[in-house]
C-alpha cells in the first residue's frame, strides 16, 4: 500500500509537535517550574526529593534515622523508608535478584551466593508524595490528603484501617500500625520541614544520596540535580506525579 507523501509528513509532523509538546511539559515538572496545577496559591513551597543512585551505599543510616524520628514501629516489617539491593545478571535486565533485609535497617552483608557476571546497587525507597495520588483518590473519608505544598498526609483521628490506601499505592508505601490500627507512612519529615529543616533521612545520609528539594524556589539545588541528570521517576506508566527523582536509575529497577 502506498502512502501519500504529504499525508505522511502531515501526520509525522503532528507527531513531532505532540511529542516536542509533551517533552516540554515534563521539563517544566521537572524544572520546578510550578503553576496553579501543581501548588495551592500562596503555598511558599512544593516539595520533592532528589536521589541519587550512584551514591547510595546501602549503609541503612536512613532507615535507622527515619524509624528513630518518627516512631515507627521496631519489627521488621513496617518501614516509612527502605533499601533495597538490586544484582543485575549481565544481559538479563528483566530479571534482577532483589533483597533488602530489614528493609536495609542494618545495612547490607556480602551476597552469600553472587549472581555471575552481575552489576549491583542500592535503590533507597519512600513515598513519592504524587501529585495525583491514588490514595488520596480511593480515602472514602479524606483521611489521606495533600497538604498545599505537595506532601502527602494522614490524619489518623479520620483514618478507618480500611486499607484502600495500602492496596492503592503503586510503590508499597503504606502500612498498617499495629499499635493504632491506623495506616501510617513517611509524611517527608512534615513536622520537620516546616521549621526549616531537611528530612531525618536525608540529615542522616553520609553520602548526601538523597536530597529534600523545594521545586518552587528556582534557587533550590534540586533545579541543577534536575538538569543535570537523566532524572526518571518510579512506575511512570501509573501516571502519579511522583515527586521522588531518581538519577542513575537502572532499567531492571520496577
Amino acid at each position: 500500500m502506498s502512502v501519500d507523501r504529504r499525508e505522511f509528513l502531515r501526520t509525522g509532523g503532528k507527531y513531532l509537535v505532540l511529542t516536542a509538546v509533551a517533552a516540554r511539559a515534563f521539563d517544566r515538572v521537572l524544572a520546578g517550574t510550578v503553576d496553579g496545577t501543581m501548588a495551592e496559591a500562596g503555598a511558599d513551597h512544593w516539595w520533592g526529593m532528589a536521589i541519587d543512585i550512584d551514591l547510595c551505599i546501602g549503609c541503612g543510616n536512613c532507615v535507622r534515622a527515619c524509624k528513630t524520628e518518627n516512631d515507627v514501629p521496631l519489627e521488621p516489617f513496617y518501614f516509612r523508608t527502605w533499601v533495597e539491593r538490586y544484582a543485575v545478571p549481565g544481559g538479563d535486565p528483566e530479571h534482577p535478584q532483589v533483597d533488602s533485609p530489614n528493609g536495609g535497617y542494618d545495612g547490607f552483608a556480602e551476597q552469600s551466593e553472587p549472581v555471575p557476571d552481575a552489576k549491583s546497587f542500592f535503590v533507597p525507597k519512600m513515598c513519592n508524595h504524587c501529585a495525583h495520588s491514588p490514595c488520596v483518590q480511593v480515602c472514602p473519608v479524606g483521611a489521606t490528603f495533600e497538604s498545599p505544598d505537595g506532601v502527602v498526609l494522614v490524619d489518623k483521628t479520620y483514618c478507618l484501617g480500611c486499607r484502600y490506601c495500602v492496596q492503592a499505592c503503586p510503590y508499597g508505601c503504606r502500612f498498617i500500625d499495629p499499635r493504632t490500627h491506623t495506616v501510617d507512612k513517611c509524611t517527608l519529615c512534615y513536622h520537620r520541614i516546616g521549621r526549616g529543616l531537611t528530612t531525618a533521612c536525608c540529615e542522616a545520609c553520609p553520602t548526601g544520596a538523597r536530597a529534600l528539594g523545594d521545586l518552587k524556589d528556582p534557587d533550590d539545588p534540586i533545579h541543577d540535580f534536575l538538569r543535570n541528570n537523566m532524572v526518571q521517576v518510579l512506575k511512570p506508566q501509573m501516571a502519579t506525579g511522583a515527586k521522588a527523582y531518581y538519577a542513575h536509575l537502572d532499567g531492571s529497577v520496577r
